[in-house]
């Protein structure tokens, strides 16, 4: 399984693109496939996000998974602070002030 990620251009929060949309939940990425390429140089061009890349992932009963650890620290968020992870049903999710 082939995912994309990148980062929100006006907030700076890591994305993973959902099909249609950029999702702020690794658990809603989509597999691109062989349209990595394109997807990712279309929303870089409209200035939708910054820096998106391809990455292998996993899906498994726990749902998608990066394969690599960094990627999966992207996607969980902080190692040391559990309690500011992400949660996947945080309505607050996205309205950061940075």
């Amino acid at each position: 399984m082939i995912i994309l990620t990148g980062n929100d251009l006006k907030s700076g929060a890591v994305v993973w693109w959902a099909g249609v949309d950029w999702s702020l939940h690794v658990a809603e990425a989509v597999d691109v496939g062989d349209q990595a390429a394109s997807i990712a140089a279309r929303e870089e061009a409209a200035r939708r996000v910054n820096a998106p890349y391809s990455i292998d992932a996993l899906r498994d009963e726990n749902g998608v998974r990066p394969a690599h650890i960094k990627d999966r620290i992207r996607a969980l968020g902080p190692t040391v602070r559990p309690d500011l992870t992400l949660k996947p049903a945080d309505p607050e999710a996205g309205n950061w002030v940075i």
